[in-house]
């Protein structure tokens, strides 16, 4: 059975105005960024440079989530979209790998949908398919950045990381974060390991957890 643990001050107080504060300031330092990256997206992607997509936020709340688009609107003869792996071109390749992709997420942090840290927000499917420990994900908003994605995300299950976001909601204090930031700047930036993904073409689908307690797919995300 699972025990949700009472939050502390800093989640109740202040973790939320740090937010705000924090999606601010990005969208004012890199301001000339996002223009160039609109740009260059427009030409590259052949139209909207943005990609949006509902997802599950704090208590199971849908948004929408911004990101720059990194997969072009390529379709075959029929009208049907190519594979997922043929409309990520090169630009979008170079979006992912230096995560420039995720920048937009600041106006969903500033508006209230995220937090800086915090457990990745999935596919709005997967809410059918969580346990009763699992739902507990979403007691806070998600992050931009979160403790499963600096804790081995290329090679956790599902499982496993679904843990990480629990223990994460368990857990949460200011020095935290502060070390979730930190690790995330090595992995985004030095390392060039991305903080998330857009759709299934890196990552496979979370399909439920079995009575033996083992899921369906593992996560690049």
């Amino acid at each position: 059975m699972y025990n949700h643990q009472p939050f502390g001050p800093y989640e109740k107080y202040f973790k939320r105005p740090i937010d705000f504060i924090c999606g601010m300031a990005a969208v004012v330092v890199f301001c000339w960024l996002y223009v160039i990256l609109i740009i260059l997206g427009t030409v590259f992607m052949k139209g909207n440079p943005f990609y949006t997509q509902e997802r599950p936020g704090k208590d199971e709340k849908i948004f929408k989530l911004i990101k720059f688009r990194t997969m072009d609107n390529r379709k075959d003869g029929e009208g049907n979209l190519l594979p997922d792996e043929i409309r990520l071109n090169t630009y979008g390749r170079f979006l992912r790998k230096t995560s420039l992709d995720e920048l937009p997420e600041a106006f969903n942090i500033i508006k209230g949908d995220m937090s800086v840290v915090g457990p990745r927000p999935l596919l709005v499917k997967y809410l059918d398919r969580y346990n009763e420990e699992q739902h507990h994900r979403h007691d806070v908003r998600p992050g931009l950045s979160g403790y499963a994605q600096v804790n081995g995300r290329n090679a956790i299950s599902w499982e496993e990381r679904f843990k990480l976001d629990v223990e994460y909601v368990n857990n949460i204090t200011f020095l935290g974060d502060v070390k979730i930031i930190l690790q995330t700047v090595g992995k985004a930036f030095f390392k060039q390991e991305g903080i998330s993904s857009e759709t299934s073409e890196t990552m496979e689908e979370f399909m439920g957890t079995t009575v033996e307690g083992v899921g369906a797919g593992r996560t690049n995300n």
